[in-house]
């Protein structure tokens, strides 16, 4: 039976009497793990684009509908310089007063201007860069590089910046989560329990996949989430194995349906979440057994993760691919897996067949973890099971509350 974690006693809203998220000691303890990792890899500074890798070191948003829109330069010994998008650098830095300087961020637009055009401003981006070194007094020592693409890491080097893959360096500073970024987890999926409830209600007979993922994504906005993704469901046929979604296709009497609540969000951290449903009626008796085995497979896999003890134990509970008939443990690749969660999606430590019974990781207490499996037949139907669990001195406990020790049936009644 597996253990579930204490819930949050608090909402969305801000309030003075009583301690709820505290964004200040958020942001300030992300950059205190980061600054840690960069000193004792004796690195002095972490040039990095991505949200995920963006949000982390200083707290910020930004543009997002082209990559390298904007970075952030971020020091192991000094405050972090953040380049910035058009628009955003007039606007921000007034409302972002723990940020002393912002420098406008150069970017080509994945090169759509052109080759010449780009290498041009690519040249500039890295001049940029390497200023800031001169000024930091590191531009003789090697920086460590996240998030950019192939023109940017040779530009670099034709500046003379001396670059290290800084992926490693992220993965390892956000690999275990503060107090606040776990409540923020509980937070998401909190708000994604409202979702699922919305989209019980609207899975009927005659429905599209479509309308439940309608409603779903409302009901997060009305519960609080800041982000909100898709929310697709597989229905029927096409809920084994896992391929396109948003069909629009109609729900069937009897039909499985299962959604992947994954990347909906509050303060940038992210859900990865499912659930499935029968349409109708009660499942019928080979339904329930794969969900029986599923359960009991999640079971064990999240009863192997303590401190201490390594994806490897945890791995060896999760099915073989030749379960299904597969040559090759890739062919399961995110379907059976557990993988680290928070702002980054896929981050440390990962679980499956694949990698960990090789190259094990050790689990840490807080870690938080989402754990994914699935089972049926193809053309037949099938279903998925996801939870989210914090590693705590005692062991894994869930985060999410939405029922999972049986199918429920749709549409509530």
């Amino acid at each position: 039976m597996v253990k579930m974690a204490e819930r949050l006693t608090f909402g969305t809203a801000i309030v003075d009497w009583q301690e709820r998220i505290n964004v200040e000691r958020l942001r300030r303890e992300r950059a205190e793990k980061a600054r840690a990792v960069l000193r004792a890899r004796g690195v002095p500074a972490i040039l990095a684009a991505r949200p995920e890798n963006t949000r982390y070191l200083t707290g910020l948003r930004g543009p997002e509908f082209q990559p390298q829109l904007w970075y952030v330069l971020f020091f192991a010994e000094s405050e972090p310089i953040v380049f910035h998008h058009a628009g955003w650098i007039r606007f921000y830095p007034a409302e972002a007063p723990w940020i002393k300087d912002w420098r406008l961020a150069r970017a080509w637009l994945s090169s759509g201007p052109g080759p010449e055009a780009a290498d041009e401003e690519a040249k500039k981006f890295a001049d940029g860069v390497h200023q800031a070194l001169v000024e930091r007094k590191v531009d003789k020592e090697q920086v460590a590089v996240v998030g950019f693409d192939g023109r940017a890491q040779r530009a670099l080097a034709d500046q003379g910046v001396k670059t290290i893959d800084g992926w490693p360096l992220m993965l390892d500073a956000t690999k275990t989560k503060t107090v606040d970024e776990i409540s923020c987890l509980k937070m998401a999926f909190a708000i994604t329990d409202a979702s699922w409830y919305a989209a019980w209600e609207k899975l009927r007979p005659g429905a599209r996949d479509t309308d439940a993922s309608e409603a779903a994504k409302a009901a997060a906005w009305a519960a609080g989430a800041d982000e909100v993704p898709a929310m697709h469901f597989r229905t029927g046929p096409t809920s084994f194995d896992r391929a396109y979604e948003r069909t629009g296709r109609i729900l069937n009497h009897g039909d499985l349906a299962y959604a992947s609540f994954c990347s909906l969000g509050y303060l940038g951290y992210k859900t990865c979440y499912y659930r499935t449903f029968s349409v109708g009626r009660e499942p019928d008796a080979k339904t329930k057994d794969w969900y029986r085995r599923l359960v009991e497979r999640l079971d064990n896999v999240i009863g192997a993760i303590k401190p201490g003890a390594t994806t490897r134990d945890a791995a060896r509970h999760f099915a073989p691919a030749s379960t299904w008939g597969y040559k090759d443990e890739a062919e399961l690749l995110t379907l059976e897996i557990g993988h680290g969660i928070g702002l980054h999606a896929y981050g440390y430590p990962i679980i499956n067949r694949q990698w960990s019974l090789d190259h094990p990781q050790t689990f840490e207490a807080g870690m938080t973890i989402a754990i994914e499996g699935r089972e049926g037949e193809p053309g037949i139907g099938g279903v998925r099971l996801e939870d989210a669990v914090v590693v705590t001195q005692s062991g894994a406990e869930l985060v999410d509350h939405w029922p999972r020790d049986e199918i429920l049936v749709a549409p509530r009644t």
